[in-house]
């Protein structure tokens, strides 16, 4: 066998215009290409595998599935907890309005001079209600020398005593407010 020679180079050419060199051209050009994908999904990989390991962690190997399956049990507990955090504060909330319900909710007050004596008006009603409006009137009566102090039940906005014309005045402003 003779060692191979060298070709001038119109004569390679010549081999790449014939049948096999044009196969050859082919080949190389699609091996070209697929070098090319290759390199673009490689990147694209690589991509895919940092967003995984933003959302997955650097920590134990896991997949997608198992990480879904882990966030729908912690979902799951967060859920549990949340629907017993919201029935506790129901319950309190139950709890509050019933003590609220007692709690003074309308009051009205009125000054006046009790003996028209030029003393200014140092004589007080007021009227403190809760919701029901039941509660009482207190009624502070200054003279000169001396002070007294009437209290009246009052229940569902009516007076269990007969009530002075001031101290219906203070129950109106409470029963209107």
């Amino acid at each position: 066998m003779s060692p191979p020679r060298a070709l001038p180079f119109g004569a390679m050419g010549a081999e790449l215009t014939s049948t096999a060199g044009i196969v050859a051209l082919a080949a190389a050009a699609a091996a070209l290409i697929a070098i090319g994908l290759a390199a673009a999904l490689f990147v694209a990989l690589r991509r895919v595998r940092a967003d995984q390991r933003a959302i997955l962690g650097d920590g134990d190997a896991q997949d997608l599935v198992t990480h879904a399956a882990r966030l729908e049990t912690s979902f799951r507990a967060l859920h549990d907890y949340v629907t017993d955090v919201a029935e506790r504060l129901d319950s309190r909330l139950a709890t509050v309005e019933t003590r609220l319900d007692g709690a003074i909710a309308h009051c009205g007050l009125i000054r006046y001079d009790a003996y028209n004596e030029m003393s200014g008006r140092q004589s007080t009603s007021i009227a403190l209600l809760d919701s029901s409006r039941s509660g009482v009137v207190l009624s502070s009566i200054h003279h000169r020398d001396q002070a007294r102090l009437y209290a009246k039940q009052i229940s569902e906005g009516k007076g269990e005593l007969k009530l002075s014309p001031e101290e219906e005045e203070a129950l109106r402003l409470a029963l209107s407010s």
